[in-house]
């Protein structure tokens, strides 16, 4: 059995914990504060707090400039349904390794992960180009075909890790009193796995919601999302630190909302069988 820790290691372990939190945290802060300052104020050096300009202006123009509720409707469509596409596909492949696995199953788990080291930029010219002739580029479809692909791995190495934690016997057993495999899946697997399916259904929103690199390179108008929108405050003349931030606030603050309400399920998911 392990021993309780001291009050003394108890307290400096909430106090590293509370530090490499505030450390992690602070660049969204200071993206925050910079949102509501004017642009000198956003420019200055050394930095300005208590002697800076604060305004709401920065909001009201970004606002104006700028269609948010399109760009962030698209990021709903297309974080959400890639998503729900990668479970439909992940789930049954994370049951077929988990339950039925082959000779050849860590093998391919593990290139499956590989995938995942590859530079993006390298696939990027003959990605676009595919999209182009096939009439893709600039969809919400595209996008969300896309992204499942990218962030596919992700969701069956989780859902793998969480189906091996369920006891076999348990489906078999389900096997013995007549459920089909749609059954053995739908209505005896899933809902044990639901801690994890949720975890890994939340992590892969945020993932698609943060992912700028495809969203922007894919896109031009009709199916940009909120990477786009932040992007689009970008000038020939240079860049306007205040009217950025409060654009890359806009753009966060649904996700940074969800994860919030959300972490209790998180936390709880990402450690789905860790303890036995």
């Amino acid at each position: 059995m392990a021993r309780a820790q001291s009050p003394r290691r108890r307290w400096l372990t909430t106090l590293a914990a509370w530090f490499v939190a505030l450390l992690i945290f602070f660049p969204v802060l200071w993206m925050i504060l910079t949102s509501f300052k004017t642009e000198a104020s956003a420019v200055a050096s050394p930095p300005q707090f208590l002697s800076a300009e604060w305004t709401f202006e920065n909001y009201a123009e970004v606002w104006a400039r700028s269609d948010y509720p399109r760009f962030f409707w698209n990021s709903v469509v297309i974080s959400v349904g890639s998503t729900l596409l990668g479970l439909a596909i992940a789930i049954p492949a994370a049951w077929s390794m988990a339950f039925v696995p082959g000779k050849k199953t860590k093998d391919l788990l593990m290139w499956m992960l590989s995938t995942k080291m590859m530079p993006a930029v390298a696939v990027m010219i003959p990605l676009y180009l595919v999209f182009q002739r096939i009439g893709l580029f600039d969809t919400k479809f595209g996008l969300v075909l896309a992204l499942m692909l990218m962030n596919l791995p992700i969701i069956v190495w989780m859902l793998y890790t969480y189906f091996k934690e369920i006891p076999g016997e348990i489906l078999e057993a389900a096997r013995m009193d007549g459920a089909s495999l749609w059954n053995e899946i739908v209505h005896v697997l899933t809902p044990m796995a639901v801690p994890g399916i949720a975890s890994t259904m939340l992590l892969n929103v945020i993932l698609a919601w943060n992912e700028a690199f495809w969203t922007i390179t894919l896109t031009t108008t009709k199916a940009a999302p909120l990477s786009a929108f932040i992007a689009s405050f970008s000038a020939p003349q240079g860049l306007f630190y205040a009217k950025l931030s409060a654009a890359s606030a806009m753009a966060i603050m649904p996700i940074l909302i969800l994860g919030w309400f959300s972490q209790k399920q998180l936390v709880r998911g990402l450690t789905f069988g860790a303890v036995k």
